[in-house]
C-alpha cells in the first residue's frame, strides 16, 4: 500500500484539480452579485439516508479555498444519517463558501454512497473472518477519495495503483507465457530492481490454483469467477500456504456464501463503480 504521505498528496491533487476545473479564472456568478466583504453561514443538509463520508475531506476543500472559513461539525465520518440531519455548518466569506460548494457536494455525495454500500457488505460478512476489499475500478482522478470512503464504510483497501503491489492477472500470465513463467519473471524483476512488493496471482480454474502453488513467494491467490464448490476446493488446496481472495460477480445475495467458503478476502468493484450518490445540499443560513 502507498504511504500516508503519498495518500495525502493524492487528496490534495484532487482538490487542486477540482477547484481549477470548477472555478477557472473566476466564479463570476458570485463576483457579479456578492460583495467581497460579505460573510455568511451555510449548513450541509442530508436529504437521504445511509453512512456519511467526506466530512474531513470537505474541511480540506474549505481550507484550500479559504483558510479563514470555519467548519462546525455535528456528525462525523462513518455515522449513519437520515433525511433532515445537518452534518456541519461552515461560516466565513460568502464568496469562498460558494467557490467550495460544488466540489464539497460532489465529493461528499459520492463518498457517502460508497461508504453506505461498503457498510452493507461489511454487515453481510458479520460473524465470518472474511474482509471486503475495493479495487482499481474507481473514477479517474478521484481514486484516493473513493478508497478513503471504503475505509470509512468499514472495508479495506486493495492496492492503490499499479505501482504498490504486483497483481498477475490472466492477461499478464498469458502474455508472459504462462503462470509459472510470469511468477518467475516477476520475482527476478523485483530482486533486480530492489523492490519489496507483494505478489497476487489470479487463477481461472483449479488447475491454475495447483500450478500457482508450485511456486514460492506468492502472497495471495485471486480465485476469480469460481462457483461455491470450486471455491471451497480451492481454499482447501491452498491451505495456509498463502492468503485467498474471491472476486467476480459477487453481490449482496452471494457474498455471504463466498465468505462461508473460507476465503480471507472478497474484492468488489461494485463498491466504487456501481453506487448512487447520496442526496446532500449546502444551504445558506439566513
Amino acid at each position: 500500500m502507498i504511504s500516508e504521505a503519498k495518500f495525502q498528496e493524492e487528496l490534495k491533487l484532487i482538490i487542486t484539480n477540482g477547484i481549477r476545473e470548477d472555478i477557472g479564472d473566476g466564479d463570476y456568478s458570485s463576483l457579479a452579485c456578492i460583495p467581497t466583504s460579505a460573510v455568511g453561514k451555510a449548513k450541509l443538509l442530508v436529504k437521504d439516508e445511509g453512512v456519511i463520508a467526506g466530512v474531513e475531506f470537505a474541511k480540506m476543500i474549505f481550507n484550500h479555498v479559504d483558510n479563514n472559513l470555519i467548519v462546525e461539525t455535528f456528525i462525523e465520518d462513518g455515522s449513519k444519517v437520515k433525511y433532515g440531519d445537518v452534518v456541519f455548518h461552515v461560516s466565513g466569506s460568502s464568496q469562498s463558501i460558494l467557490k467550495a460548494e460544488r466540489l464539497v457536494l460532489n465529493s461528499m455525495q459520492r463518498m457517502s454512497a460508497i461508504a453506505t454500500k461498503t457498510k452493507k457488505f461489511v454487515d453481510l460478512l458479520q460473524g465470518t473472518t472474511t474482509k471486503i476489499l475495493d479495487t482499481r475500478k474507481t473514477t479517474p482522478g478521484f481514486r484516493a477519495a473513493e478508497k478513503w470512503a471504503v475505509k470509512i464504510g468499514g472495508g479495506e483497501n486493495h492496492r492503490f495503483a499499479l505501482y504498490d503491489m504486483i497483481m498477475l492477472k490472466d492477461n499478464h500470465n498469458d502474455f508472459a507465457g504462462g503462470i509459472t513463467l510470469a511468477i518467475a519473471k516477476t520475482k527476478k524483476f523485483l530482486v533486480e530492481n530492489n523492490l519489496n512488493l507483494k505478489i497476487i496471482v489470479e487463477a481461472r480454474n483449479l488447475d491454475e490454483i495447483k500450478e500457482i502453488l508450485e511456486s514460492d513467494g506468492v502472497y495471495r491467490i485471486l480465485i476469480d469467477n469460481f462457483n461455491f464448490d470450486d471455491t471451497k476446493t480451492a481454499v482447501q488446496l491452498i491451505g495456509k500456504k498463502c492468503l485467498t481472495e474471491s472476486s467476480g460477480n459477487i453481490n449482496e445475495k452471494t457474498i455471504r456464501d463466498y465468505a462461508n467458503c473460507g476465503v480471507n478476502y472478497i474484492s468488489s468493484g461494485a463498491l466504487t463503480h456501481s453506487v448512487y450518490n447520496m442526496d446532500l445540499s449546502l444551504k445558506a443560513i439566513e
